[in-house]
Parts: C-alpha cells; structure tokens; sequence
C-alpha cells in the first residue's frame, strides 16, 4: 500500500476543506498498521510544511465515544501546534468542514514517557499539571462515517484544540471522580467524571505511552497529552458557544464564527 499517496490524499481534504470517501470504500483491506503508517506519512507531510508537534492524543476512550462511532477500542493521534486555539477559543469554521466539539482532560507533561512498561503511576510522576479542554474534532470522511482504521489514518479526526488555564497536580485530585459538565449556548448536553475514560485517565495515557513505545517513539516533556473525550461529540456551528465546566479545574469555552 502506497501510505504516502493516501496521506496526501488526506491531506488534500484537509486544504481544500471538502469530504472524502473513506479509504476502506476504495481499497480491499486497510490493517491497523497501514492506517498507522498513513497517519505517520501525514503527520510528516504537516511538519515538512513548518508545522511542529505541540503533543499526541487519544481518542474514543469512552463507552460514549465509542458507541457514538461504532468501533471497540481506543486509537492514537496526534496534536499539531497549529490546531491549538488562542485564548479567545474562537474556531474559524471556514477552515473545517463538519466540526463537531467534546470535552477533554489534557495531561502537561514535565517528563518524557517512553513505554512500553508505563503505568499510571509513572504517567502521574511524569505530569506538570491537568488541565480542562475542548476538542473540535473533524473528520475528513463524507458524512462523518468512517471505520476505525479510516479514523486512524484520518489522525483520530484531530482538528482544534482550546486548552484551559486553570490546572491541578496529578496527584492533587482524583481523577476518576472529576467531574466534567458540557453544554451548548447554556444547555447541558453531557456530564462525566474522569473514569468514563476506560475507568482511569492516566491509564488511558499509559496506553498512548507504550503504543508509541511499540513504534520507537514517546511522549515527550513540555507537551500536551489529551486523554480522550468525556461525553460524545456536539455539532459547532456558527454563532454556537461550547462550554466544558470541570470540577477544580475551572472552564473552557469556544464559539465557532463564520
């Protein structure tokens, strides 16, 4: 399989801003290792036009998530220091095609962490601060359907990024019981704690840890590790204010302009 022609391929719809047939619709078979291997040919693609690495991700880590894309299990992505929103959180939606928004517990990383062998405790002692977040997530795929290696190669939809200000110690709170409320212009459209993430948010980031070990890579120190979404994602059209409320953590909001 040609991983670069797909990447590019991708990268296309990112651009030009118009959806694409999945992959899967167009090939026999796409392996969750050829679909990793596109997403690593795109990320290159990005960073070899001056973009640069601000952390990695991961995403469907709740039962929410992953009953809302139909798939089983989490996958990994990455963090462009271009997705990441200035402090006025507004999202230009010109620059999207079908955005949608979710709540996310960000990890900032003091420490490298390279796996494979990483627990939670080690993401913990390795962790500056969490934070609150929204993610913008937005699929490159016609009607946003897509299998989970179309979402892979697709860099787990990764999009925009505002991240709060307000942060906790990792080990100041428990993060299986932080709460999280997220409404749409004032209504609330889901509630969580932290362990709707497979039951625990740094495990969620042990498993990022050690899946990039598998590849020869790590989480680095300074960067931002987004552990999955809490609730399921909302569509963000213009005019529409998002805001994640978390328990110590304070809010996040962003509004989506035209």
């Amino acid at each position: 399989m040609d991983h670069l022609s797909w990447a590019t391929y991708l990268l296309a719809g990112v651009d030009e801003r118009r959806d694409l047939q999945a992959i899967t619709k167009q090939v026999d078979e796409l392996s969750i290792d050829d679909a990793y291997a596109i997403q690593a040919a795109l990320l290159e693609l990005q960073l070899g036009r001056g973009d640069t690495l601000a952390g990695a991700k991961l995403g469907l880590t709740s039962v929410a998530k992953q009953e809302q894309m139909g798939v089983s299990e989490p996958v990994y992505g990455w963090v462009p220091a271009s997705s990441v929103l200035s402090d006025d959180g507004e999202v230009p939606l010109g620059e999207l095609i079908h955005p949608r928004c979710e709540p996310e517990l960000v990890f900032v990383l003091a420490q490298d962490l390279a796996g494979p062998g990483v627990s939670a405790d080690d993401v913990l002692d390795a962790t500056e601060k969490i934070v609150g977040g929204i993610e913008v997530i937005d699929s490159r795929y016609e009607a946003f359907s897509f299998t989970l290696p179309d979402v892979i190669a697709d860099n787990t939809s990764a999009a925009r990024v505002a991240i709060g200000s307000d942060g906790v110690g990792p080990r100041d709170v428990d993060l299986t019981t932080l709460g999280c409320v997220f409404s749409i212009d004032g209504e609330i459209t889901g509630t969580a704690t932290g362990a709707a993430l497979l039951g625990d948010p740094a495990a969620c980031v042990a498993m990022l840890a050690n899946h990039l070990g598998k590849h020869g890579k790590k989480l680095e120190a300074g960067w931002l590790v987004m552990a999955g979404a809490m609730t399921d994602a909302k569509p963000l059209v213009a005019g529409t204010d998002a805001q994640a409320r978390y328990a110590g953590l304070g809010s996040v909001s962003i509004r989506g302009v035209a």
